[in-house]
Formats: C-alpha cells, structure tokens, sequence
C-alpha cells in the first residue's frame, strides 16, 4: 500500500505541474501509455534546422537549437525505444551543420544567452568542441537502428575521431562529461578499441566524492542513484547492494509533500522549476521501479 502511495502521490503532483511530455512519459512507463503519445509531445521542441530548443532542457530558455537539447531529444526517444524517422532525420540534419572543422559539438551557442538562461549556459568561445555532449549524442546514434548511412559521412567520422582523440588526452572529470564517456564506450562499435578505456573511467569512478556515498548529501552531487538510476546501470559494478539499499531508502524519504521530487541546484524561475521536477519526478519513479520498490 505503501509504496502504491508514493505512486499515487507522484502522479498527482505531475499533472497538476509538469509538461505534457513528461506526463506521457509518466504514462508510457506507469499506465500504458504508447510510445508514439511520447514522440508526438517530443515533436513541438524541434526546429525547421533540425535541432532541439524551446526550453526543451528547461534552464535554456532560447527558442533556437542547441546541442544539448538535442541530446536530451536522443536520450528521449532511446529511453521509449522510439527512434523516430522524421525526427531523427533533423536531428543528422542539424548536427551535419554544426559539427566543427576538427570535429565535435560545441557545448552550447551564443543564442543561449539571447534569452533567460541558468549562468552555467556561457562559454567564453563558442567554436571549440566539447565532449558533453559529443560523446553522448554519438553514443545513442550508435545505439539507434533506423538510419545507419550517415555513418560513413564526413561530419560523423570527424566527431567520432574528436572523441577518440578527447579520450586519449584526457581523463574522465565531472558527472557530465562522465557520462558521456560511458555512453559512448557502451554503443561504439570498435568494443575492443574501447576496452582501452575502461580503466580509466573505473578509476576515476572508484575515487571518493565521484559517487556521491551520502544519500544525504545537500548541494550540486550527484550520488549513487544518479550514477546507477537502473539495475542494468555501468556504474552499478562498483556500487555495493548496501549502498543502493540505503540510497533507494533515502530516495523514498525525499518524495515531498507535493508529490514530486526537488532538484539540486538553483532554479532560474518558478515555472522552471515546475518543468524541471516534473522531469526529476519520472526519473526517481523509473529508478524505484527498477530496483523493484515499485
């Protein structure tokens, strides 16, 4: 009864605050909802160039595509196993455009600070590739199987050959540049290239303070259930049971009154918030079910 409660709560709290889209991914993974309603609240946030804005990553409030919206579209449509034709054609359209002489996506374009944005959205230069969220985007269109002819094509093979060349002059640093060496070493084809890797990204994984071990840990960490939200996770193979046991505990604590869960970090407006915890929300729910709470 108790854990039918938390879901309950939580559905209650997402239609009163949050966006039709993830209301749909509320329903697709708690009440039947179809992938296609999913894809069909997607749609709005792409542009006639391909990309994704329109606050789709709810601290940009620019109207006009940036790379990680983009991404986060990809991260939408893998995690529904929705790879969507039409959108996915705007999404190689507009990465075709924007990927750099040398390769790479930059991390965010100057239209951002055009309009209402978290200050974190700034670079001091706005044509120098980043790895977040190069890695990542490459990453899931590996992963997808719908279109694979653009990967032999000129701005493909120059992305992928920057994130080789990022890896092999740097190391892992920060939870979102993390990421995106793993989800790259997961789809990239070349496995036995990428076992070459893993070392690094176990070590840094492995360091104190990577994973955040306190499930009560306050300001910007991102702890054990943001590394491992699912069963299946990487981050999983260096995460005891106990651990996950008492993060999952603190994670059923930190549902609020309202129903949903809080961010960590400082929101940029009231309305941004709403999206943004409405977003949080159905994460936390995915990683409750996963670990079999709900």
């Amino acid at each position: 009864m108790e854990n039918r409660r938390i879901l309950e709560r939580a559905k209650s709290f997402l239609y009163q605050n949050a966006r039709l889209l993830d209301r749909r991914r509320y329903e697709y993974f708690f009440e039947e909802g179809t992938k296609e309603a999913v894809i069909e609240a997607l749609r709005p946030y792409q542009n006639q160039d391909g990309g994704f804005g329109n606050a789709l990553e709810p601290d940009i409030r620019c109207p006009h595509s940036q790379p990680v919206p983009t991404e986060m579209a990809l991260t939408i449509m893998d995690e529904v196993d929705g790879f969507d034709p039409p959108i996915l054609e705007g999404i190689v359209r507009y990465l075709r455009d924007i990927t750099l002489q040398e390769g790479g996506i930059p991390f965010v374009f100057r239209s951002a600070g055009d309009y209402p944005h978290a200050p974190w959205w700034a670079a001091e230069r706005y044509d120098r590739p980043s790895i977040n969220p190069t890695g990542r985007i490459v990453g899931l269109l590996y992963k997808q199987k719908l279109r694979t002819d653009f990967y032999r094509e000129e701005w493909f093979l120059k992305n992928v050959a920057y994130i080789w060349r990022f890896f092999d002059q740097e190391k892992p640093a920060g939870y979102h540049d993390g990421v995106q060496w793993i989800a790259f070493l997961q789809h990239t084809p070349e496995q036995e290239r990428a076992s070459a890797y893993w070392p690094a990204v176990d070590e840094w994984l492995s360091r104190p303070g990577t994973i955040e071990r306190d499930p009560e840990a306050e300001g910007y960490v991102h702890k054990v259930l943001d590394w491992a939200p699912a069963r299946d996770s990487y981050a999983n193979k260096l995460i005891s049971a106990a651990d996950v046991q008492r993060h999952l505990q603190a994670l059923v604590r930190q549902q609020q009154e309202d129903g949903g869960w809080p961010i960590n970090w400082p929101p940029l407006s009231p309305g941004c918030e709403a999206e943004w915890r409405g977003w949080i929300t159905v994460e936390r729910l995915k990683t409750l079910r996963s670990y079999g709470i709900l």
